[in-house]
């Protein structure tokens, strides 16, 4: 697979900037990475709630402002996520026949590659990864026209979990269905564990990307505002709201 790159000036951008360079990337594929394309990247403070969800029913919305939030909505489905630096996201993109078979693809090659590191990660169910019972890594899927699929995913290094569970809100019988009461006790950092075995955060993000890619290429200033223009489409408050439906097959 191919690591897609952006110059190290374009790394602040919002979360839907790299959603909209997933999708150009599906979209160009053959071009840009023929084999299949690979990236991580982290971002400000933001949840992402899924395309069918009822944001005011899964997202403290009146916090989320006074703490300077940002919130959006994802053309793929799955549940609300929260994001902050300390939250490694995935976008794992190849050309799809199987929608269950590249889904379950990526999964398996991110629970192996924790595993490689010295960490017990298990696949769970259709969408997470497990670290003694507890998420470590959840992951939605998208369907492009194009033919390429998308799936995308976290990685929880360090993520402030008191924040996320004041962002999140996730009704009671959501949480009692999977045995649990909170949102935070449903996940777990890695970084202890990552602590103990000496690998930082920059090292740990390079293995990463080992893990997957055997090549890299850096999109150019017309690529970039290609992206920039397929992120309109997230900014509308419209779509935010979800008031304009997607048509693309998501899990």
């Amino acid at each position: 697979m191919t690591n897609l790159l952006i110059p190290d000036s374009e790394t602040g951008r919002r979360l839907v900037f790299f959603l909209s360079m997933e999708e150009y990337a599906a979209d160009h594929l053959s071009s840009i990475a023929p084999e299949g394309a690979f990236f991580i990247w982290q971002v400000d403070p933001t949840v992402i709630f899924g395309r069918n969800q009822d944001m005011k029913a899964e997202v403290d919305v009146e916090f989320c402002k006074s703490k300077d939030i940002a919130m959006y909505r994802r053309k793929s489905g799955g549940g609300c996520v929260f994001a902050d630096r300390g939250n490694i996201m995935i976008s794992y993109i190849k050309p799809c026949t199987d929608v269950s078979a590249l889904f379950s693809e990526f999964l398996g090659r991110f629970a192996a590659f924790l595993r490689h590191l010295g960490i017990d990660a298990q696949v769970s169910g259709r969408n997470d990864v497990l670290v003694d019972g507890r998420k470590v890594s959840g992951n939605a899927f998208s369907l492009r026209p194009s033919g390429s699929g998308i799936v995308h995913g976290t990685f929880l290094y360090n993520l402030d979990f008191d924040t996320m569970s004041r962002a999140l809100t996730p009704s009671r019988a959501k949480l009692e269905s999977k045995g649990v009461q909170s949102v935070s006790q449903r996940v777990m950092n890695l970084k202890p564990l990552l602590d103990a075995a000496g690998l930082g955060l920059e090292e740990l993000k390079a293995e990463l990307v080992n893990w997957f890619c055997d090549a890299s290429v850096t999109l150019d200033p017309a690529q970039l505002e290609a992206v920039s223009a397929i992120e309109k489409e997230y900014l509308d408050p419209s779509f935010i709201a979800g008031r304009i439906c997607v048509s693309d097959d998501s899990l």
